[in-house]
């Protein structure tokens, strides 16, 4: 499956998969397979179940890779490493959502600012993102909001993405 897949010198990557479908190992061994880059990490510890979830991705890492912690300002980290010559891969953009929601920071502008950088952007970037929109509507406006916005992103960056892939299963499936 992945034969097809060329992560070029530049260019956006989006997997997308619901909760535990396997993308994270996915674009991480998509990644790996090119010698590594930098895992930009955008989830934070607030309980004991998201440190244990963290604990396992941290573990999965190896050599590699040069972890990069920034759960808010994803387009400042992507453009400091113009000119490094390595990949990015960033786990996961609906962390990163959740964050800037919370933050009550303008949603439309950042996801706008991040997909305009795939025009600028000289190597690789691999976005790990959850497709949540498949399944019951909640009852209450800030996961309607959260869903909603999700869609837009994941929408947006599909459109400005070289490769598209949804990973069900442990399985990816090419889309774009």
């Amino acid at each position: 499956m992945d034969k097809y897949l060329n992560l070029k010198k530049s260019g956006f990557t989006i997997v997308l998969g619901g909760q535990r479908s396997g993308k994270s190992l996915f674009a991480e061994n998509l990644v790996e397979k090119v010698g590594g880059g930098f895992y930009i990490a955008t989830s934070e510890s607030h309980d004991n179940e998201m440190a244990s979830r963290i604990l396992i991705h941290q573990e999965r890492r190896g050599e590699l890779w040069q972890t990069i912690e920034e759960p808010v300002l994803l387009n400042d980290t992507l453009l400091s490493l113009k000119g490094r010559k390595k990949p990015a891969l960033v786990d996961c953009l609906t962390l990163w959502l959740t964050n800037i929601i919370l933050l009550n920071k303008d949603i439309e502008k950042e996801v706008d600012d991040l997909c305009s950088l795939a025009a600028s952007i000289d190597f690789p970037v691999v976005f790990v993102s959850n497709e949540v929109g498949q399944g019951i509507i909640p009852d209450n406006s800030l996961a309607r909001e959260f869903i909603d916005w999700s869609g837009k992103m994941n929408q947006k960056l599909a459109d400005v993405s070289d490769n598209v892939i949804f990973v069900t299963a442990g399985i990816p499936h090419i889309i774009k």
